[in-house]
Protein backbone atom coordinates (compact mmCIF):
# COMPACT_ATOMS: atom_id res chain seq x y z
CA UNK A 1 0.00 0.00 0.00
CA UNK A 2 1.64 3.51 -0.78
CA UNK A 3 2.35 6.11 1.27
CA UNK A 4 -0.65 8.61 -0.02
CA UNK A 5 -3.42 5.76 0.45
CA UNK A 6 -2.71 5.16 3.98
CA UNK A 7 -2.83 8.93 4.44
CA UNK A 8 -5.75 8.53 2.26
CA UNK A 9 -7.34 5.78 4.34
CA UNK A 10 -6.25 7.36 7.93
CA UNK A 11 -8.53 10.73 6.62
CA UNK A 12 -11.16 8.62 6.01
CA UNK A 13 -10.86 6.84 9.36
CA UNK A 14 -11.22 9.80 11.16
CA UNK A 15 -13.90 11.77 9.26
CA UNK A 16 -16.01 8.54 10.06
CA UNK A 17 -15.18 7.62 13.65
CA UNK A 18 -17.57 8.30 16.41
CA UNK A 19 -15.61 11.55 17.53
CA UNK A 20 -15.33 12.73 14.22
CA UNK A 21 -11.81 14.32 13.55
CA UNK A 22 -11.43 15.91 17.24
CA UNK A 23 -10.69 12.08 19.20
CA UNK A 24 -9.25 8.65 18.03
CA UNK A 25 -8.98 7.13 21.51
CA UNK A 26 -5.03 7.17 21.09
CA UNK A 27 -3.72 9.17 23.79
CA UNK A 28 -1.08 6.74 24.36
CA UNK A 29 0.71 7.58 21.57
CA UNK A 30 1.01 11.16 22.15
CA UNK A 31 2.35 9.64 25.94
CA UNK A 32 4.53 7.54 24.32
CA UNK A 33 6.34 9.62 22.16
CA UNK A 34 6.53 12.54 25.17
CA UNK A 35 7.80 9.27 27.38
CA UNK A 36 10.76 8.69 25.03
CA UNK A 37 11.85 12.61 24.62
CA UNK A 38 11.78 13.06 28.49
CA UNK A 39 14.00 10.08 29.11
CA UNK A 40 17.03 11.33 26.49
CA UNK A 41 16.63 15.06 26.55
CA UNK A 42 14.52 16.88 29.50
CA UNK A 43 15.44 14.90 32.44
CA UNK A 44 17.85 17.84 33.88
CA UNK A 45 15.10 20.40 33.59
CA UNK A 46 12.56 17.65 35.24
CA UNK A 47 14.91 16.90 38.42
CA UNK A 48 16.10 21.18 38.95
CA UNK A 49 11.87 21.60 39.06
CA UNK A 50 11.88 19.24 42.52
CA UNK A 51 14.59 20.78 44.06
CA UNK A 52 13.50 24.79 43.40
CA UNK A 53 11.06 24.11 46.37
CA UNK A 54 12.82 21.97 48.71
CA UNK A 55 15.45 24.60 49.10
CA UNK A 56 12.85 27.44 49.27
CA UNK A 57 11.38 25.24 52.31
CA UNK A 58 14.39 24.66 53.55
CA UNK A 59 15.59 28.64 53.26
CA UNK A 60 12.05 29.72 54.60
CA UNK A 61 10.69 27.01 56.59
CA UNK A 62 13.73 25.89 58.61
CA UNK A 63 15.68 29.78 58.52
CA UNK A 64 13.13 31.94 58.96
CA UNK A 65 10.90 30.03 60.93
CA UNK A 66 13.61 29.89 63.48
CA UNK A 67 13.14 33.33 63.97
CA UNK A 68 8.66 32.84 63.28
CA UNK A 69 8.26 30.27 65.44
CA UNK A 70 4.69 29.03 65.33
CA UNK A 71 1.43 30.05 63.77
CA UNK A 72 -2.15 29.57 63.48
CA UNK A 73 -2.77 27.14 60.63
CA UNK A 74 -5.92 25.98 59.61
CA UNK A 75 -8.80 25.28 62.23
CA UNK A 76 -6.83 27.29 64.75
CA UNK A 77 -4.27 25.18 65.61
CA UNK A 78 -0.86 26.39 66.24
CA UNK A 79 1.86 24.76 63.78
CA UNK A 80 5.65 25.52 62.81
CA UNK A 81 5.85 27.89 60.21
CA UNK A 82 7.75 25.28 58.09
CA UNK A 83 4.50 23.37 58.46
CA UNK A 84 2.33 26.46 57.48
CA UNK A 85 4.57 27.23 54.06
CA UNK A 86 5.36 23.72 52.82
CA UNK A 87 1.77 22.97 51.65
CA UNK A 88 2.02 25.99 49.94
CA UNK A 89 5.10 25.18 48.21
CA UNK A 90 3.85 22.20 47.02
CA UNK A 91 0.95 23.71 45.37
CA UNK A 92 2.85 26.01 44.03
CA UNK A 93 5.81 23.00 42.62
CA UNK A 94 2.07 21.87 40.89
CA UNK A 95 1.76 25.04 39.19
CA UNK A 96 5.04 25.60 38.02
CA UNK A 97 5.61 21.60 36.47
CA UNK A 98 2.12 22.03 34.96
CA UNK A 99 2.82 25.31 33.44
CA UNK A 100 6.26 24.50 31.89
CA UNK A 101 5.19 21.41 30.24
CA UNK A 102 1.68 23.14 28.82
CA UNK A 103 3.69 26.54 27.60
CA UNK A 104 7.09 26.55 27.05
CA UNK A 105 7.23 22.87 26.14
CA UNK A 106 3.79 23.40 23.61
CA UNK A 107 5.37 26.50 22.31
CA UNK A 108 8.46 25.15 21.50
CA UNK A 109 6.46 21.88 19.64
CA UNK A 110 3.88 24.13 18.40
CA UNK A 111 5.92 26.83 16.79
CA UNK A 112 9.19 25.61 15.89
CA UNK A 113 9.53 20.97 15.75
CA UNK A 114 5.89 21.72 14.36
CA UNK A 115 5.09 18.43 16.53
CA UNK A 116 1.25 19.00 16.61
CA UNK A 117 0.65 19.79 12.60
CA UNK A 118 2.85 16.56 12.09
CA UNK A 119 0.81 14.35 14.71
CA UNK A 120 -2.93 15.86 13.39
CA UNK A 121 -2.16 14.60 9.86
CA UNK A 122 -2.44 11.43 11.08
CA UNK A 123 -5.73 9.73 12.46
CA UNK A 124 -4.87 11.95 15.65
CA UNK A 125 -7.68 13.99 16.50
CA UNK A 126 -6.75 17.70 18.78
CA UNK A 127 -8.32 15.62 21.74
CA UNK A 128 -5.62 13.27 21.61
CA UNK A 129 -2.85 15.66 21.54
CA UNK A 130 -4.55 17.57 24.22
CA UNK A 131 -5.16 14.84 26.75
CA UNK A 132 -1.87 13.08 25.82
CA UNK A 133 0.09 16.22 26.17
CA UNK A 134 -1.67 17.52 30.07
CA UNK A 135 -1.53 13.73 31.31
CA UNK A 136 2.61 14.06 30.69
CA UNK A 137 2.28 17.27 32.71
CA UNK A 138 0.25 15.12 35.32
CA UNK A 139 2.25 12.97 35.28
CA UNK A 140 5.42 15.67 36.44
CA UNK A 141 3.15 17.08 39.18
CA UNK A 142 2.87 14.07 40.56
CA UNK A 143 6.07 13.11 40.73
CA UNK A 144 7.38 16.15 42.53
CA UNK A 145 4.07 15.96 44.48
CA UNK A 146 5.17 12.43 46.34
CA UNK A 147 8.87 13.29 46.20
CA UNK A 148 8.06 16.56 47.92
CA UNK A 149 5.16 15.22 50.42
CA UNK A 150 7.80 12.38 51.51
CA UNK A 151 10.72 15.45 51.94
CA UNK A 152 8.13 17.14 54.47
CA UNK A 153 7.48 13.20 56.28
CA UNK A 154 11.30 13.36 56.39
CA UNK A 155 11.30 16.64 58.25
CA UNK A 156 8.59 15.78 60.77
CA UNK A 157 6.34 18.19 58.97
CA UNK A 158 3.24 15.53 58.54
CA UNK A 159 0.87 15.51 61.85
CA UNK A 160 -1.42 13.38 60.66
CA UNK A 161 -2.59 10.71 57.71
CA UNK A 162 -4.99 12.69 55.91
CA UNK A 163 -2.06 14.28 54.53
CA UNK A 164 -1.52 11.83 51.77
CA UNK A 165 -4.03 13.22 50.23
CA UNK A 166 -1.89 16.13 49.58
CA UNK A 167 -0.54 13.99 46.43
CA UNK A 168 -4.07 13.69 44.35
CA UNK A 169 -4.82 17.68 45.48
CA UNK A 170 -1.27 18.52 43.85
CA UNK A 171 -2.43 17.04 40.81
CA UNK A 172 -5.60 18.34 40.54
CA UNK A 173 -3.70 21.84 41.12
CA UNK A 174 -1.63 20.63 38.02
CA UNK A 175 -4.25 19.67 35.87
CA UNK A 176 -6.62 22.67 36.62
CA UNK A 177 -3.19 24.65 35.14
CA UNK A 178 -1.79 22.64 32.79
CA UNK A 179 -5.49 22.13 31.07
CA UNK A 180 -5.49 26.32 30.80
CA UNK A 181 -1.80 26.15 29.65
CA UNK A 182 -2.14 24.93 26.55
CA UNK A 183 -4.71 26.77 25.33
CA UNK A 184 -3.00 30.03 26.16
CA UNK A 185 -0.32 28.97 24.45
CA UNK A 186 -1.70 28.35 21.27
CA UNK A 187 -2.46 32.20 21.10
CA UNK A 188 1.41 33.10 21.56
CA UNK A 189 3.71 33.71 18.36
CA UNK A 190 6.41 34.80 19.81
CA UNK A 191 8.81 34.81 22.98
CA UNK A 192 8.41 37.99 23.92
CA UNK A 193 5.04 37.16 24.32
CA UNK A 194 5.64 33.99 26.36
CA UNK A 195 7.09 36.21 28.70
CA UNK A 196 3.78 37.45 29.89
CA UNK A 197 3.40 33.75 31.74
CA UNK A 198 6.18 34.09 33.79
CA UNK A 199 4.40 37.81 34.77
CA UNK A 200 1.43 36.33 35.97
CA UNK A 201 3.20 33.63 37.89
CA UNK A 202 5.43 35.24 40.01
CA UNK A 203 2.95 37.50 41.52
CA UNK A 204 0.21 34.84 42.22
CA UNK A 205 3.19 33.19 43.61
CA UNK A 206 4.20 36.20 46.45
CA UNK A 207 0.38 37.38 46.68
CA UNK A 208 -1.49 33.82 47.20
CA UNK A 209 -0.44 33.66 50.91
CA UNK A 210 2.50 31.54 50.25
CA UNK A 211 4.10 32.58 53.25
CA UNK A 212 2.02 35.19 55.33
CA UNK A 213 -1.44 34.56 55.54
CA UNK A 214 -4.51 36.34 53.66
CA UNK A 215 -5.12 38.80 56.72
CA UNK A 216 -2.59 40.89 56.40
CA UNK A 217 -3.93 42.09 53.13
CA UNK A 218 -7.06 45.19 53.05
CA UNK A 219 -10.60 43.11 52.21
CA UNK A 220 -10.29 44.75 48.94
CA UNK A 221 -6.81 43.03 47.95
CA UNK A 222 -7.99 39.77 49.50
CA UNK A 223 -10.93 39.55 47.31
CA UNK A 224 -8.63 39.78 44.54
CA UNK A 225 -6.39 37.31 45.69
CA UNK A 226 -8.97 34.56 46.61
CA UNK A 227 -10.21 34.73 42.60
CA UNK A 228 -6.45 33.29 41.42
CA UNK A 229 -6.48 29.83 41.03
CA UNK A 230 -3.10 29.25 43.22
CA UNK A 231 -4.55 31.02 46.62
CA UNK A 232 -7.01 28.27 46.20
CA UNK A 233 -4.50 25.65 45.93
CA UNK A 234 -2.46 27.14 48.82
CA UNK A 235 -5.30 27.22 51.20
CA UNK A 236 -6.50 23.33 50.36
CA UNK A 237 -3.26 21.58 50.34
CA UNK A 238 -3.10 23.57 53.63
CA UNK A 239 -6.22 22.33 54.98
CA UNK A 240 -5.65 18.40 53.93
CA UNK A 241 -1.64 19.06 55.42
CA UNK A 242 -3.70 19.40 58.96
CA UNK A 243 -6.98 17.68 58.58
CA UNK A 244 -8.75 20.65 58.84
CA UNK A 245 -11.79 20.25 56.46
CA UNK A 246 -14.88 22.88 55.60
CA UNK A 247 -17.05 24.00 53.12
CA UNK A 248 -14.34 25.96 51.65
CA UNK A 249 -12.49 22.31 50.74
CA UNK A 250 -15.08 21.62 48.30
CA UNK A 251 -15.44 24.94 46.60
CA UNK A 252 -11.53 24.58 46.29
CA UNK A 253 -11.63 21.45 44.64
CA UNK A 254 -14.97 22.72 42.60
CA UNK A 255 -12.86 25.62 41.16
CA UNK A 256 -10.20 22.91 39.80
CA UNK A 257 -13.25 21.20 37.80
CA UNK A 258 -14.44 23.99 36.42
CA UNK A 259 -11.04 25.49 35.52
CA UNK A 260 -10.12 21.51 34.26
CA UNK A 261 -13.06 21.88 32.18
CA UNK A 262 -13.25 25.45 30.41
CA UNK A 263 -9.37 24.85 29.81
CA UNK A 264 -10.02 21.69 28.03
CA UNK A 265 -12.54 23.20 25.73
CA UNK A 266 -10.23 26.24 25.30
CA UNK A 267 -7.23 23.58 24.26
CA UNK A 268 -9.49 21.54 22.32
CA UNK A 269 -10.65 23.61 19.98
CA UNK A 270 -7.83 25.90 19.64
CA UNK A 271 -5.74 22.85 18.19
CA UNK A 272 -8.68 21.95 16.15
CA UNK A 273 -8.64 25.75 14.66
CA UNK A 274 -5.38 25.70 14.04
CA UNK A 275 -4.89 22.77 12.39
CA UNK A 276 -7.67 21.13 11.02
CA UNK A 277 -8.98 24.26 8.60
Amino acid sequence: MSAGTTSHSDTEAARNRKFGPLYSRNVRAVVARGLMATRSSNWMVMLSGFFEPVLYLIAMGVGLGAIVGTVQGPGGGEISYAAYIAPALLAVSAMNGAVYDSTWNVFFKMNFSKLYQGMLYTSLGPLDVAMGEIFLALLRGLMYATGFTAVMGLMGLLTTPWAILMIPAAVLIAFGFASFGMGITSFMKTFQQMDWINFIMLPMFLFSATFYPLSVYPEYIQWFIQAMPLWHGVDLLRQISVGAFSPATAIHVGYYLVMIALGMLLTTGRLRKLFLK
